[in-house]
């Protein structure tokens, strides 16, 4: 009984973090060998989603390369978490363009995106990211006054805050995490307002861009009070680390 409710645990962990995860700890169970059982029919797994997510209308996101529009962190491929609906890819490669043609040398990362399969199963942490249409960017990042490119404050991207006020009083549950012990862990990078905001005023002006998520404090420094960019609310991750993009 102990065997299989950690087996069943593995499953559902693994489930929840890449969607075939589990898929391959139950393959990995019928070898002696079952590490290396597992990092096999894992890697067949995800070879095998990037030709079958085009029927569930997904592509994926550059994993590689060196090119204007990046996946943050080979940790995003390996996890299976770089698909997107054709139209947001297209949005993206735009943006990154855009801004790299305003601020020539730029680079635009992207971080959690959504799995390969099916509508309706979010990707945790996130509340969304659950059918192709949302897709998180990292800040730009400058040292000194000069840009960094391809340069993030965390090694994800994620929960390197800018600090301020954002009237929310301490819930639960609640997603909304400060994670304040981490905070002076990060590098001593500052966020770049002019690629931050032109990025976002980008996506406000196109058609194909819905909503974007971003603290109120950080509209209010970047001057972007604008009708598409919102506050996601006090239960939600906060949004002071990364740019939340949803497409119509």
């Amino acid at each position: 009984m102990a065997r299989f409710a950690l087996h069943s645990a593995v499953f559902v962990v693994l489930t929840i973090l890449t969607q075939i995860g589990g898929i391959a700890w139950l393959g990995a169970l019928l070898f002696r060998r079952r590490w290396l059982a597992f990092a096999v029919i894992y890697l067949g797994l995800l070879v095998s989603a990037t030709l079958l997510a085009p029927y569930f209308g997904r592509v994926q996101l550059s994993c590689g390369g060196n090119s204007v529009l990046k996946v943050q962190s080979w940790i995003y491929c390996l996890t299976n978490r770089t698909y997107v609906r054709p139209e947001l890819k297209e949005v993206l490669g735009e943006l990154a363009n855009a801004v790299d043609a305003r601020y020539p040398g730029t680079q635009t990362l992207v971080l959690d995106a959504g799995f390969p399969f099916f509508n309706g199963i979010p990707l945790l942490p996130h509340l969304s990211h659950d059918d192709g249409k949302k897709v998180d960017i990292a800040f730009y990042y400058q040292r000194d006054g000069a840009y960094e490119r391809g340069a993030v404050r965390s090694p994800i991207g994620y929960f390197a805050f800018e600090q301020g006020s954002s009237n929310c009083q301490p819930t639960f549950p609640t997603l909304r995490w400060n994670f304040d012990m981490l905070q002076p862990l990060w590098g001593q990078l500052e966020l770049e307002p002019g690629r931050t905001a032109a990025a976002v005023h980008w996506l406000a002006d196109d058609g194909r861009v819905e909503k974007i998520f971003l603290e109120p404090h950080l509209q209010d420094r970047l001057g972007l009070r604008l009708s598409k960019v919102r506050f996601q609310g006090c239960f939600a991750a906060r949004h002071d680390d990364h740019i939340h993009i949803q497409i119509r």
